[in-house]
């Protein structure tokens, strides 16, 4: 547990960002301590492993900063890492979710083919809010015909009950 709170004491809170009433919590600077990202990575594989007996075919990060930490944790696990991005970032065919945050509307998309049919996969980012983005990850999935095992975060901002919109349970490092 002491790990959790030094990751904890290394995150960074910027009020009115991006927009006036969002308190924006920021994970890079545990990307600035390699001690720090050594234990995120672990305490994340370390769940996983201990949580799922079923096989984790990939890992799907969402854009942009479960991309910072997923393709370490496919790794990890022997897994594939599949990035879901914001729409127009992917080129060939893709699969498209729209999705609401608390601050906007956007539409994620993943490339057809890179989520196979019968595959279990994770979904990671750094934060849940309103669980918008997640959600629209988890769809893409299971448009794939993929299953979410799981979905794990750094951060669950609780207040916003994000992860009541999830078709899987979530799992957070740390909870606000």
């Amino acid at each position: 547990m002491a790990d959790l709170e030094r990751l904890r004491s290394l995150l960074k809170e910027y009020p009115d960002f991006p927009q006036p009433g969002i308190l924006f919590q920021d994970i890079t600077p545990i990307f600035q301590d390699p001690v720090a990202v050594e234990s995120l990575i672990t305490h994340m594989v370390h769940h996983l492993n201990s949580t799922h007996t079923e096989k984790i075919h990939a890992v799907v990060g969402l854009d942009a900063r479960g991309f910072l930490f997923g393709p370490i944790i496919a790794l990890r696990l022997g897994a594939a890492f599949v990035p879901v991005r914001k729409r127009g970032k992917l080129p060939g065919k893709c699969l498209k979710a729209g999705y609401a945050k608390e601050y906007g509307i956007d539409t994620f998309e993943v490339q057809e083919g890179a989520l196979k049919a019968g595959q279990n996969v994770v979904v990671v980012d750094d934060l849940i809010a309103t669980g918008g983005s997640a959600s629209a990850a988890g769809q893409l999935a299971t448009q794939s015909g993929a299953k979410v095992l799981e979905y794990i975060f750094i951060i669950e901002l609780l207040e916003l009950k994000g992860t009541k919109s999830l078709n899987a349970p979530a799992y957070s490092l740390v909870q606000f």
